[in-house]
């Protein structure tokens, strides 16, 4: 399906009495799960964790609900309400890259959607539906994956991930169940959600060692190969994920290990970067130098996170750790060229970079 969107205003019923529609609370709503559509995805998201729903999935159903309420006469009227409103979701979060693939994706099938419905309210009803028919799909995608990349996983494999992505879960455990496999994982700062993976597949009773960031390139000769998840695919066939990725992809390709990507349908985005500083996410504070007054480069503090050697030296506990100024300064996410790439994994099937471009191209092309 080539259209899933959220929107962000505030939408009024056709009906009396008027209701108030906040497209941001209803987009936080599902993404926590309280608010499910319909009964197939909440049996679903019973039996799963409560992060299941992914952003662009709640994107749409939000834009779904979005259509629902709104008092949209004709389609201009309510393509341009969908815009608002996922401008308005976007403005709300400081990563809107996956969102903004969700809400794209439903924008253009509602106006692709080809119909015969009898008046506008009929067709409003039937885009409500197909957006939620979509989602209760997509929930699968991911066992469409883990299935699809088992095949390249074989035993005794040594597999390097980083920071933690439910796809790539998914597919460690599902390749856990039949072969023998060992993980090491990346710390992944400043989240450090690589912690978050090293505690779940270890629980789950698969080998694993966390790895600093750092010394990437010293464990890159003992492992077979490297598979990561996504923040979304790009149209260059490119990849936006956790910042750190990049530098994986590069040492990867020096040692001639390959190196996959996971990412579901939704995730591909009509994006095309050309470096880091093209993406959604980069602003002028990122890794920028801080500033006096006057314009020059200030002097380091002389108090506050800086300790001193003889400080330091009576504070046992004491660990250095980054200021939350000093995390805000450093990007989120980074770009990983298509060249770096080996394949990645959808439900759509394994693709070459250029394989994902051609049928990013297809998908927005009606």
């Amino acid at each position: 399906m080539p259209g899933l969107a959220t929107t962000g205003v505030n939408a009024s019923a056709s009906a009396s009495p008027v209701v108030s529609f906040n497209i941001c609370e209803t987009y936080a709503s599902f993404l926590k799960n309280e608010e499910v559509p319909l009964p197939s995805i909440a049996i679903y998201l019973q039996c799963s964790p409560k992060d299941q729903l992914s952003a662009p999935l709640a994107a749409i159903l939000a834009l779904s609900k979005l259509i629902e309420t709104s008092d949209a006469g004709t389609m201009l009227e309510l393509v341009k309400a969908l815009n608002d409103g996922a401008g308005a979701l976007k403005a709300s979060t400081s990563n809107p890259i996956s969102l903004n693939a969700g809400c794209e994706l439903f924008i253009a099938f509602v106006t692709l959607l080809p119909h015969d419905s009898a008046s506008f309210s009929d067709l409003k009803l039937e885009l409500v539906r197909q957006g939620q028919k979509y989602a209760a799909e997509a929930l699968t995608y991911r066992d469409k994956i883990a299935s699809l990349a088992l095949g390249f996983i074989k035993d005794g494999s040594v597999i390097l991930t980083h920071s933690y992505s439910r796809v790539v879960m998914k597919t460690l455990l599902r390749a856990h169940e039949r072969k023998r496999i060992s993980v090491y994982v990346t710390e992944a700062r400043p989240r450090g959600l690589g912690l978050r993976t090293y505690e779940e597949l270890t629980a789950a009773g698969i080998p694993c060692t966390v790895v600093l960031d750092s010394a990437v390139s010293y464990v890159m000769d003992k492992v077979d190969f490297v598979l990561v998840g996504s923040e979304a695919v790009v149209e260059s066939g490119g990849l936006i994920n956790a910042v750190g990725s990049n530098q994986i992809a590069i040492i990867a390709q020096a040692a001639n290990i390959p190196f996959y990507a996971l990412a579901e349908s939704y995730k591909f985005h009509r994006l095309f970067p050309l470096s880091q500083y093209d993406l959604p996410t980069h602003t002028s504070n990122i890794l920028s130098f801080p500033l006096s007054p006057g314009g020059n480069v200030a002097s380091p503090p002389t108090t506050g996170a800086i300790k001193s050697a003889h400080e330091k030296s009576g504070d046992a506990d004491y660990i250095r750790q980054m200021t939350p100024e000093q995390i805000s300064c450093n990007p989120g996410v980074d770009y990983t060229r298509p060249d770096l790439i080996t394949l990645v994994f959808s439900d759509v099937g394994s693709l070459t970079p250029e394989g994902v471009s051609q049928y990013v191209v297809g998908m927005f092309a009606g």
